[in-house]
């Protein structure tokens, strides 16, 4: 599915990109202490530092402000996942920078994710499918790398085993950010990594 185009009467991209990123930055700020509902597009352009006039220029509803969050946060997620991997590694190396690089960039952008899914819900059905799309996209990314693991006799999993497996690491990754106020009086990130990755290799 393609990227919905917001729509904008300011032709100038560098100025869009510009104008857009103040607004996800108030946006991620207010939705994570009044939530979307309860957040008007007044405060969002009075944090931005503009106008509510300037504010439509470049956007035509609240709903795309938060579309363009969620987007956002998708994009930074893979962006920074993909930079700490190193295609070089041998298999298991890989997997294990695989999921710390996961879990670090979901320690990075904890507020901007746990908004985007406390969140997402309040997105039309196209836009909502888009979004998740992405999620399942980078879970597909992790995937491969499972694949790649297993067809170089790092893992001994099947195919139903190895989209399991992508789905939980996933998911723990998700816990670092939504069980937060719990799991950081017990662990340090690393040590979190480590007995995730212990869980994870167990029956290998």
């Amino acid at each position: 599915m393609s990227k919905r185009q917001v729509p904008s009467v300011v032709k100038d991209e560098r100025l869009i990109q510009k104008r857009r990123e103040q607004m996800i930055k108030s946006a991620v700020d207010l939705f994570q202490e009044k939530g979307f509902h309860r957040t008007t597009t007044r405060e969002i352009a009075r944090s931005s530092g503009f106008s509510i006039g300037t504010l439509y220029e470049y956007i035509g509803s609240k709903e795309d402000i938060l579309y363009l969050v969620c987007d956002a946060v998708y994009e930074g997620v893979t962006t920074r996942f993909n930079h700490l991997l190193d295609q070089t590694l041998p298999a298991g190396e890989r997997f294990q920078q695989m999921v710390a690089a996961l879990f670090q960039v979901m320690d990075e952008m904890q507020d901007e994710v746990l908004v985007m899914y406390q969140e997402v819900k309040s997105l039309p059905k196209e836009s909502l499918i888009y979004v998740l799309k992405k999620d399942e996209s980078m879970t597909k990314d992790i995937r491969k790398v499972i694949i790649e693991c297993r067809e170089e006799g790092y893992l001994q999993i099947s195919d139903e085993e190895i989209y399991i497996m992508a789905e939980n690491i996933m998911v723990k990754g998700y816990m670092w950010t939504f069980r937060r106020w719990a799991l950081r009086k017990q662990f340090t990130l690393a040590q979190y990594t480590r007995l995730q990755l212990d869980a994870l290799l167990k029956k290998n």
